[in-house]
């Protein structure tokens, strides 16, 4: 058995072991030190959640010698994800809540955990991809869970030490998130603000017994009702900015990705989502800044009070979320060092904002931006570009909601003073023709929904673009830049050896220069590398890993612009890649990409009238299958499945949840009837793109 293999097996004073016998604690102290980058311990390796490791075994002078030390097969539907390591074990969640630790060195797997969420989920499943990362705190590890449960596993074996549901079991509220670790507590939020009348808040619980120790919501409830004392009078000032009824609908908000501890203020800054729904002329009718959807929420550590607020998109009305990764760092602006918070959220701007009292220092578009004109730095508010928000008739608009940057991490390289952004490209049409906001039921946005527009055409393969961006903040400009494929790439990571470090949809990952973006090194995986990088040092070397698969998350949804690949979740692999100086280990055999080519099936007759009736229910299948039925790699092309061809092995996959445990929902409400309009509606697809493929 190796050293890391017996560290991994032997729990001293409720921690485990490292390489060298001596326990690592993980805790405040580890998480505040920027210089030791031994180990990646958190989402964003310490507390700044910059991305940065200040190794540089591994520089542009030597990265072409960079080789595959080892991969690892994930047996899970989604692998884009962010893992940890502590003293050469790597701890990885993936999937609806399945967590893995493996020894760093070797890739052997040391133990498994299954939360068997997809089982638990119900109809949450429906909306959710899975897990995007974990936390670690004094010899446990925590996770989410599809259907919201957070879990502390002893990272020794793997076994449960605690479990508790954060979120209503039968509502659609689901965790996609990376809880983060401070002060002995694990604080998680959850997502679903899209799919139903959800109203954010966080939570925070003791990290040793699972207790709940505070929680604050993020949008107002009821009028005249009471959330605690910690937060009336907030809720009070809050709820004066939203008018009608917003609380029958939820109101939104959820803190569905970004958490920042400071432990300079012993804050938190909680990144919020989009009103629910997203239409403001049914959220909120009177208009008004509807507090704190989209904003940036400070709060004390300890006790979860209030402390200061920044709202990125006043009264958002396009899906412009404020739940992009948050890092802090120490600039020097206008001849003073400032402690700032660096954010680029969805609407396109990059903001610098001062730690201490939440004032605006400086707003950028970081990309194409339509929406609003500038921020005005004196109010802190967007100057709104005329018809925005689409008071009279509907509007395109740059960004889409897909974001200039979303959820995939940015990284920040204080040798550099650069941020490396991955940035998105691509309008989308803002309005509510069709829609009556006067008689709006929830349930019509959700993927229980039959009847909506969602799901009917295709995205062209052309229809956006990528860039890998290197923002100066300080002089608020962009360094350098470089085309990256598709619109699903991975997040970054940023080394002292020079090194930026991003994993790509087309099947490579890179490393480029951090000063002037030159691309040093590269690696076919054989499917997308849209994880999120790490790199530690074990036994003196340094390695970098990363997750790869089929792409997943929302752009999975976005038909032909992800599809174009070619990466089929039924043939091509989920891995854990680890590299190293000089590693020489060989990928077990990949099948080649392979675009999905529609079934001919000449025997199935078509009938109109089904199809017709199968593009209604087809909505309930768009977030995972594609729209246009073209699928972008999460789930199978529906047009080149055989399952649609028998009305029985369709019916047990998609009445009876045959592949549950696979992360396929079950969808029991629906007859006979309905399921084969679904099948007459797919073949009907498939047949119209096979024709247009022979002309």
């Amino acid at each position: 058995m190796s050293r890391a293999a017996k560290a991994c097996a032997v729990v001293l004073a409720g921690l485990l072991c490292g390489d060298a016998g001596v326990a690592a604690v993980i805790d405040d102290a580890a998480l505040s030190n920027a210089q030791d980058g031994s180990n990646w311990p958190a989402f964003g390796r310490t507390f700044s959640e910059d991305h940065y490791s200040p190794l540089s075994q591994i520089n542009e002078g030597n990265v072409r010698r960079l080789g595959l030390a080892w991969s690892l097969s994930l047996d899970v539907s989604n692998s884009i994800t962010a893992p940890l390591e502590v003293d050469g074990v790597i701890y990885l969640g993936a999937g609806h809540g399945v967590v893995y630790a493996a020894d760093a060195r070797t890739g052997r797997q040391l133990w498994r955990y299954d939360a068997k969420a997809p089982q638990a989920a119900g109809k949450k499943l429906r909306v959710a991809w899975g897990i995007r990362g974990i936390a670690f705190w004094q010899g446990r590890v925590y996770t989410g869970t599809t259907d919201g449960r957070l879990i502390a596993l002893n990272a020794s074996d793997g076994t449960i030490a605690w479990s508790v549901q954060t979120v209503d079991p039968n509502n659609g509220y689901t965790i996609t998130g990376a809880p983060r670790a401070f002060n002995g507590k694990i604080i998680i939020g959850f997502s679903g603000e899209d799919f139903g009348a959800v109203r954010g808040y966080v939570s925070a619980y003791d990290a040793q017994t699972g207790k709940l120790d505070w929680r604050f919501y993020l949008v107002p409830g009821k009028p005249g009702t009471r959330d605690g004392a910690a937060s009336d009078s907030v809720m009070d000032m809050a709820a004066r900015t939203w008018t009608g009824q917003w609380w029958q609908r939820g109101g939104g908000g959820a803190a569905w990705n970004s958490i920042t501890y400071d432990p300079d203020y012993n804050r938190l800054y909680i990144g919020t989502g989009n009103g629910d729904p997203m239409n403001w002329k049914i959220r909120s009718p009177g208009g008004g800044d509807n507090l704190f959807i989209a904003s940036i929420v400070a709060l004390d550590a300890d006790t979860g009070h209030y402390v200061w607020h920044y709202q990125t998109t006043p009264g958002d009305s396009w899906d412009y979320d404020a739940a992009t990764d948050m890092t802090l760092a120490t600039l020097n602006i206008g001849g003073r060092p400032h402690k700032v918070l660096l954010d680029a959220p969805k609407n396109g701007f990059f903001y610098v904002i001062d730690r201490e009292n939440g004032k605006l220092l400086s707003a950028d578009k970081l990309g194409t931006v339509t929406w609003a004109d500038h921020v005005d730095l004196a109010t802190g508010r967007p100057v709104l570009a005329p018809g925005a928000k689409y008071q009279n008739k509907s509007i395109v608009l740059w960004p889409s909601f897909q974001a200039v940057h979303h959820w995939i991490p940015q990284s920040y390289s204080p040798q550099t003073g650069l941020m490396y952004e991955p940035t998105l490209e691509m309008p989308a049409e803002f309005g509510d023709t069709g829609v009556n906001i006067h008689d709006f039921h929830p349930k019509a946005y959700t993927p229980e929904a039959t009847g909506l527009s969602l799901g009917a055409g295709d995205v062209p393969a052309d229809a956006g673009r990528s860039v890998l961006k290197a923002w100066d903040p300080i002089a608020r400009r962009v360094r350098w830049q470089v085309e990256t494929p598709g619109v699903s790439n991975g997040g970054t990571l940023a080394t002292a050896g020079n090194l930026v470090i991003q994993g790509l949809a087309d099947g490579y990952l890179h490393t480029y220069s951090a000063r002037d973006g030159k691309d040093l090194w590269s690696f076919y995986a054989g499917v997308a590398v849209t994880g999120v990088p790490i790199t530690y040092s074990v036994a003196g070397r340094q390695y970098v890993t990363i997750t790869a698969g089929p792409l997943g998350g929302s752009t999975a949804a976005f038909g032909s612009i992800s599809a174009r690949f070619g990466w089929d979740p039924r043939i091509h692999p989920r891995r854990l890649l680890t590299f190293v100086l000089d590693g020489n280990a060989m990928l077990p055999p990949t099948p080649p990409p392979r675009p999905a080519v529609p079934l001919e099936a000449p025997h199935f007759q078509v009938d109109a009238a089904k199809a017709a009736a199968g593009a209604h229910e087809y909505p309930r299948c768009v977030l995972c299958h594609g729209m246009g039925v073209v699928a972008g790699g999460i789930a199978p092309d529906l047009r080149a499945s055989p399952v649609v061809l028998s009305p029985q092995a369709f019916a047990h996959i998609v009445h009876d949840g045959g592949l549950l445990v696979r992360g396929m929902p079950q969808f029991p409400e629906l007859g006979p009837d309905q399921l084969d309009d679904l099948r007459h509606f797919i073949r009907q697809k498939a047949r119209s793109d096979l024709a247009a493929v022979a002309h």
